[in-house]
């Protein structure tokens, strides 16, 4: 069939929408139509090249949709099933999977980043050429095929503008606070970036029962939305010294946890710096490749802080995408502040720039 989707040519170049053919889903694998797709960091370390990966490529990691077909042996996803798509899928049955740390599982690492499908071949094709998929979603497409271990089911009467942000920012901010961090009732919190996957770690922390969330960025607007999302203090990092106010917000100690949630390797030891002795920092923004990370020894060792890496927040998507968008449904996360712009497939560079000069907390893609 033949599908419109954002296509990466060539790094350091804006992503162009052409007509692709899609194959139909083979053994295994499922059709969805795509409703939306969030604009996230990740997909645009594709863009500049900080994520090296077979080329040409059809982004989008951030999805959900409703489910067209099913391939041969698919039996628990069945067509007009609502789904968020999961771009870490998962084996259920190697060493990670049966301790309940599906995320590291390695079963289906080499094909995810080769960009095929997990019988080793891509789904996609452009002027007779082979097309890769991302992270096995290639979601800015208004359909795609993905195996079925990147589907989960979730219930009909959620937007899926706002199921499409359980697939990635809302799950890793989340996830991070309640899963990796494992924050406690009365704790003090500093989150360090308030982009999708910051405001998400904010929303953690206060259902987890923190007491002072500190939300720390350089635009007005997100710390705005930060006292949204249950910021009891927000510093303009373009302003103020933050490590030194954090630590003036908390008796002079620094954060029992402090969130970084950019990728940047300074952020990341500032995060370090601003956790207090006998703390956690969580490293939960995802680094360019081969980027290093400037940290005291001495202090780390001196100080017995704990420096966790949190990738997609520790969870079980098959138990947390449901259970995050029932916590939704029950008022306890107000995901739908996050989505403050669509845009349509054609508009996806114009989403990319607004979300590199802050304008936005998260921006959606939707499909017809």
């Amino acid at each position: 069939m033949q599908i419109q989707a954002a296509l990466l040519t060539t790094p350091h170049q804006p992503l162009q929408i052409e007509t692709l053919q899609l194959d139909p889903p083979r053994a295994g694998e499922v059709l969805v139509r795509i409703a939306a797709c969030g604009v996230c960091h990740s997909d645009y370390h594709l863009m500049t090249g900080a994520t090296r990966h077979p080329l040409p490529v059809v982004p989008g990691h951030e999805g959900a949709g409703v489910v067209e077909a099913v391939g041969e042996g698919v039996t628990a996803i069945h067509p007009g099933d609502h789904v968020v798509l999961n771009w870490a899928p998962n084996c259920g049955q190697c060493f990670y999977c049966l301790r309940d740390r599906p995320s590291l599982c390695n079963t289906f690492v080499g094909p995810i980043w080769d960009g095929v499908m997990l019988d080793g071949t891509p789904r996609l094709r452009w002027r007779d050429q082979p097309v890769y998929h991302y992270s096995a979603l290639a979601a800015f497409a208004d359909y795609t095929v993905v195996p079925q271990a990147s589907c989960v089911v979730i219930r009909r009467d959620v937007p899926l503008t706002v199921a499409a942000l359980v697939g990635c920012a809302v799950t890793t901010g989340v996830g991070a606070a309640l899963y990796t961090a494992q924050v406690k009732p009365g704790e003090r919190v500093a989150v360090l970036g308030c982009g999708g996957v910051g405001l998400s770690a904010l929303l953690g922390a206060q259902l987890a029962g923190a007491q002072q969330i500190i939300a720390v960025d350089r635009s007005p607007q997100k710390l705005a939305l930060a006292r949204r999302f249950g910021a009891t203090d927000t510093l303009n990092a373009a302003e103020v010294d933050a490590i030194e106010a954090i630590r003036q917000l908390t008796e002079g100690r620094g954060a029992d946890v402090v969130f970084e949630a950019v990728g940047l390797p300074q952020l990341q030891a500032d995060c370090v710096e601003a956790t207090r002795p006998g703390g956690k920092a969580v490293l939960v923004g995802l680094s360019a490749m081969g980027s290093t990370t400037p940290l005291s020894g001495a202090k780390i060792v001196r100080q017995e802080k704990a420096i966790l890496g949190s990738y997609y927040g520790t969870v079980n998507t098959a138990r947390d995408f449901p259970l995050i968008l029932d916590l939704y449904k029950a008022g306890k996360l107000p995901l739908d502040v996050l989505v403050s712009q669509t845009y349509r497939l054609t508009q996806i560079n114009e989403a990319f720039t607004a979300m590199l000069t802050g304008e936005v907390a998260r921006g959606v893609v939707v499909f017809e």
